[in-house]
């Protein structure tokens, strides 16, 4: 299985990006639409989708 790093490590990287800036939103949000560590699990296990749901979604607009 030959991997080409050059085309997946962008992905990865905005991957963890997107993850990191979300937590960090997540952590820092007084309220939010619903339960915040339902929204760390959203985050966490759904990968790029999740973090862009969480910021779509789940921040309350102040």
């Amino acid at each position: 299985m030959n991997i080409n790093w050059g085309l997946l490590a962008p992905v990865i990287a905005l991957q963890i990006i997107l993850m990191l800036t979300a937590l960090i939103s997540l952590a820092r949000a007084e309220s939010v639409k619903g339960a915040k560590w339902i929204w760390a699990l959203v985050i966490l296990f759904g990968n790029i989708v999740g973090s862009i749901i969480y910021f779509i979604a789940g921040r309350n607009e102040a």
